[in-house]
């Protein structure tokens, strides 16, 4: 039972890149999942969530405009389409799941959330 982020490289400035978080184990249908990101030497920050059937979204401030949340529940998948990339998107990118809404809206990178995915390394090089 396990959550797996993917889809991390290396990309230019300007580039994209499309994140995958792939439930293993058990069935994603009945979680919200979040995005969280952590670049080196700073804390782990929210970037973006979704409910459990996708019908609603949030994209933090800084990277509204350029990243997009998504699933695929018959995959058990949900993504984050990472668009005009910039160095300081640079950070290893974790997903989280939980059945609770409220919790994943929190947003907080040190939380206990239901699951926890290892990280996906994104670099963006200028």
């Amino acid at each position: 039972v396990q959550l797996q982020a993917s889809g991390g490289g290396l990309v230019q400035a300007g580039g994209s890149l499309r994140l995958s978080c792939i439930a293993s184990g058990f069935s994603l249908n009945d979680y919200a999942v979040a995005w969280f990101r952590q670049a080196p030497g700073k804390e782990r920050e929210g970037v973006s969530w979704i409910t459990s059937r996708g019908r609603t979204t949030y994209v933090a401030d800084s990277m509204k405009g350029r990243f997009t949340i998504s699933r695929d529940n018959a995959k058990n998948t949900v993504y984050l389409q990472m668009n005009s990339l910039k160095p300081e998107d640079t950070a290893v990118y974790y997903c989280a799941a939980d059945r609770q809404l409220s919790t994943i809206t929190t947003l907080k990178g040190t939380r206990q959330y239901d699951f926890w995915g290892q990280g996906t390394l994104v670099t963006v090089s200028s």
